[in-house]
């Protein structure tokens, strides 16, 4: 067994999720592992850094750039939760609503929810994504548009961007 002070942070990357279809369809080791809540804080743009998986469940430290955004879409496999850590997000539903949601508050998204958020707060946006499959064989990290069409998370749709790192400044 890993000590959590042994642990690796991993680079974040700018896709939407940092793990491809292979990587959820194998299976893992049995075996306890570790992370840290820690991150690059952003200028522009957006992260992700896996912290983890498992078989069936998965978790992503987000950073968004104050002012960062998603387009609106759905993960038809996947239900996922997300848990603001910093700043503030306004969550977006297909008919219009909105709810803003702050530190230590969060929003459960079932799959084939559409959806979309945005970071209101002058600091950046820190979020704990978990993520679990919800049919067995699909690929989770699926995206549908609107529109039912493929919509990958580094795609101009789903609004990404340049990113550009604060020096030595990070979360956690």
């Amino acid at each position: 067994m890993t000590a959590p002070s042994d642990t690796a942070v991993l680079p974040p990357t700018t896709e939407l999720r940092s793990y491809k279809k292979s990587d959820v369809a194998t299976p893992v080791e049995k075996k306890l592992s570790f992370y840290k809540l820690k991150a690059q804080m952003l200028e522009e743009g957006r992260t992700n850094t896996r912290l983890g998986r498992c078989d069936n469940m998965w978790a992503v430290l987000k950073v968004y750039a104050s002012g960062g955004e998603n387009g609106l879409h759905t993960h038809p496999s996947e239900d996922h939760t997300f848990l603001v850590l910093q700043g503030r997000a306004r969550y977006h539903d297909e008919d219009g609503n909105t709810q803003e949601v702050e530190k230590f508050e969060g929003v459960m998204i079932p799959a084939g929810a559409y959806y979309w958020f945005e970071s209101i707060a002058e600091e950046e946006l820190v979020l704990f994504r978990v993520g679990a499959g919800s049919h067995p064989g699909a690929n989770p990290s699926h995206r549908l548009n609107i529109r039912g069409e493929d919509m990958p998370g580094d795609s101009p749709e789903n609004k990404q961007g340049k990113v550009v790192f604060k020096k030595d400044k990070f979360f956690g």
